[in-house]
């Protein structure tokens, strides 16, 4: 009997999971709204509800993975704190999952199960050394060192989006941020409303209706590939203060390659070519030459593709 696994990935917004065979055929998977807001208990059945939905007949499945926002230990598989949610603090997770389905289950953060998807099945496969960093509604980022997940001595290492840099791009009256608020969608786009309402590219406000606050990330992008001066400026704010982030990585833990994905994928050269300027500049060849940039290539299942991968690493497979 081949062996089949259920991979879910859950955020504010959906639940996702899709049943795997070993070598990352879909047989089944559906997608349900989240119900975090409703408390723990509705959003577990939830989590519960849409792994049995892909079980196959017979209930036979060798492991499930889990792919989790949030704070999480992945020694203890415990929640400990959901930013928005606050019911959910020190959930384990981990143990409850298995107590009411009777198999393995395994559970990782969001960006760790990324950075598994991307060396098990996507662009990092045959590297050894890896990081997966993501610029979405926050930075996040996961790493593989010599072949295994790196999550610390207690569980929650690996938190790079919470080291302090100095930016451009940062606000006025904050020198310096974190990496997950520095480059964080919302600062972006905070940072792009306020240029707007300075008058910084008329074209652009009208477009939206003058109104700032119907400015997306997506949109913004848009206009950078069209010329628009004030989201091309931006966009190369942000590029190069992504480029300070990957130096500062670069000398904490001299990875073979960075997997970047989110917003990157979206503003292309507009942000790749002055984060890759930036690097030039600030860091030594023996780092810069030894270390690849590319995009990530599994797209928005990445994180499930990820959860299969945390359940084949966790059996030996």
């Amino acid at each position: 009997m081949p062996l089949r696994f259920v991979a879910l990935a859950f955020d504010k917004n959906e639940i996702r999971a899709i049943r795997y065979l070993a070598e990352g055929i879909q047989e089944a998977r559906v997608t349900l709204r989240a119900t975090l807001e409703d408390g723990v208990e509705a959003g577990l059945r939830s989590i519960r509800s849409a792994i049995r939905q892909v079980l196959p007949l017979d209930n036979g499945i060798s492991a499930v993975g889990v792919s989790a926002p949030g704070v999480l230990d992945y020694k203890r598989g415990i929640l400990r704190s959901l930013p928005g949610f606050p019911d959910w603090v020190d959930v384990p997770l981990q143990d409850m999952l298995v107590e009411s389905l009777g198999a393995p289950v395994f559970v990782a953060r969001a960006a760790d199960t990324a950075v598994l998807g991307e060396w098990r099945f996507g662009v990092g496969r045959g590297v050894s050394d890896l990081i997966y960093i993501s610029m979405n509604d926050t930075l996040d980022a996961g790493m593989i060192f010599q072949d295994q997940l790196f999550t610390g001595g207690k569980g929650m290492g690996g938190a790079v989006g919470k080291l302090l840099i100095e930016c451009p791009l940062a606000l006025s009256e904050v020198k310096v941020m974190t990496l997950e608020t520095l480059l964080s969608g919302e600062t972006i786009l905070e940072r792009a409303r306020a240029r707007l309402e300075t008058g910084a590219s008329a074209a652009l406000l009208e477009e939206l209706g003058d109104n700032p606050l119907a400015l997306t990330i997506e949109k913004l992008c848009d206009a950078a590939r069209q010329g628009d001066p004030m989201a091309q400026g931006l966009l190369k704010d942000v590029g190069a203060c992504l480029g300070m982030a990957l130096i500062h990585i670069m000398y904490l833990f001299d990875p073979t390659l960075f997997v970047l994905d989110g917003m990157v994928q979206c503003a292309g050269e507009a942000l790749l070519s002055p984060m890759r300027q930036t690097l030039a500049a600030r860091t030594p060849a023996a780092y810069r030459d030894h270390a690849r940039i590319v995009l990530a290539q599994l797209g928005n299942d990445v994180r499930l593709w990820g959860a299969l991968a945390l359940c084949l690493a966790e059996l030996g497979l």
